[in-house]
């Protein structure tokens, strides 16, 4: 086996076993990425002379038996909207092409704490609009178990270079969907935290009271690794919660007997495919065969997230991208007239055809006459759709949906579509209302061999219900095993 086909908690313990060295590591990774992503399209940027020389510096630790970190040598992969310290941070747009961050995130700094390598910057839907990774300005990034198809968005770079080997785990962030739903298409387990639980300091924001960075890993014990490393109060960022720092690798344990898994019946009709259905309908069956108690409950309000989110992300959205004018960030058109023709043309040339889309429904639903009307019903909705979760988790662990109603569709299939294209993210969008964890693992595959991922949602900081039971999943089936043919 190559080392590149490793899993995050495997090539850190040989490491530090000294079985390998990081440079090994290292060179498979990046011999790997050279391979592949002229075709697939996963990174941006990559930072090899910097990545080399960290794993000199490690490797010199190592040899004097020095502590290393949890991560010690391993590489990892960055979504391009979370600030590196010296290296393009361009969220895909030609806003920012050529913005260097003069600080790291929060999460950044955590994981170079604990010796954690950047390979480089992925691609993603520009700015983290859209669901297909097809809106970037750079490139398309390709599906790993069939090229001619999407691989989610808006983390698809992150999701990509994960299933197909091109590091060990990556770092996402999801506003309505853009871990789970990208994870659920290329066959990996990611993960959105609760709100609050990691730092959103660095992370450039879309939609601020939705926005929140979580891991993309091979199987659901990394996954558990890179939380404890990433998750924790940060001063840094007011949202931040002030929670009791955890191991969540403790909560590893494989036994749901008793437990009670929420299926949503009235939730589960929303243009869901046949083969979605089919393996969702499994998934539960394994749960219940595994001693778990299953119970339908009802999700009134769940149904009206999809709307409420396209309002309250897009308003947030046309607030956040209000900096970007050509005069104190990003792009800068280089013919103008006046001040209001230097903005104009700025956004105009700065922002895609999406990004432009949601500023301007954004502006609409916050402008006079319309704000009561829109913006202030869509949060009275939010706060039901909280109720009803809070509701719901008095009678159940966790409740199970599928991630997405399809499997990954062929690239331009939606994109002349918007609306299409949104209500992919019609089982993603509820939990980052709610502010609450959520897990995709993989749970299947269609008629056409692609990947198809159960969602596991608990309560607000209980990613310990989430992990026990998508560890139990994980350990009494096989799909996790799978792997692209490329």
């Amino acid at each position: 086996m190559e080392l590149y086909n490793l899993s995050l908690n495997q090539i850190a313990k040989k490491i530090k076993s000294k079985e390998v060295t990081i440079k090994e590591v290292l060179d498979s990774v990046y011999k790997r990425i050279e391979a592949l992503d002229e075709t697939l399209g996963a990174y941006i940027t990559l930072t090899k002379d910097n990545a080399y020389k960290k794993a000199e510096y490690l490797q010199e630790k190592l040899d004097k038996n020095e502590d290393i970190g949890i991560l010690g040598g391993v590489p990892i992969a960055i979504k391009d909207n979370i600030c590196t310290k010296d290296v393009k941070t361009t969220c895909a747009s030609k806003m920012l092409e050529n913005f260097v961050p003069i600080y790291n995130a929060t999460v950044i700094e955590r994981l170079e704490e604990q010796g954690a390598i950047i390979l480089g910057k992925t691609n993603m839907d520009e700015f983290a609009m859209g669901s297909s990774t097809e809106t970037s300005y750079f490139k398309k990034t390709k599906n790993p178990y069939d090229i001619t198809r999407v691989p989610g968005g808006s983390s698809g770079g992150s999701a990509t270079c994960v299933s197909a080997d091109m590091a060990y785990a990556s770092l996402g962030s999801d506003t309505g969907g853009s871990i789970r739903q990208p994870a659920s298409y290329c066959g990996v387990v990611g993960l959105k935290p609760t709100y609050g639980l990691v730092s959103r300091y660095g992370l450039i924001a879309f939609a601020s009271s939705l926005d929140q960075i979580g891991p993309f890993t091979k199987n659901v014990e990394d996954s558990a690794i890179m939380l404890n490393i990433i998750a924790g109060n940060d001063k840094m960022d007011s949202t931040c919660a002030n929670t009791k720092k955890e191991d969540y690798t403790k909560f590893l344990v494989n036994d749901v007997k008793g437990k009670v898994v929420g299926v949503p019946t009235n939730f589960l009709n929303e243009g869901v495919s046949d083969d979605v259905k089919k393996a969702y309908d499994e998934a539960i069956l394994t749960f219940e065969k595994l001693g778990a108690k299953i119970k339908n409950i009802n999700l009134e309000y769940a149904k009206y997230s999809l709307a409420t989110y396209y309002i309250i992300a897009t308003a947030e959205a046309s607030s956040n991208l209000g900096r970007y004018d050509g005069i104190r960030y990003g792009y800068r058109a280089k013919d103008f007239s006046d001040l209001n023709d230097l903005y104009t043309k700025s956004r105009t040339q700065g922002f895609g055809d999406e990004v432009k889309r949601r500023i301007m429904l954004g502006t609409y639903v916050l402008s006079a006459g319309y704000y009561d009307a829109y913006y202030k019903r869509a949060q009275q909705v939010r706060t039901l759709i909280i109720e009803e979760f809070k509701n719901a988790f008095k009678s159940c662990d966790v409740i199970a949906i599928p991630t997405a109603p399809s499997t990954a569709f062929k690239f331009n299939e939606k994109s002349k579509n918007p609306i299409e294209m949104y209500l992919e993210d019609i089982y993603t969008v509820p939990v980052n209302m709610a502010g609450l964890p959520a897990i995709s693992i993989p749970a299947g595959f269609d008629k056409n061999n692609m990947p198809i991922g159960l969602e596991l949602i608990a309560d607000a900081f209980r990613e310990d219900k989430i992990f026990n039971f998508a560890y139990t999943f994980e350990k009494n089936t096989n799909f996790n095993k799978v792997k692209p043919n490329i």
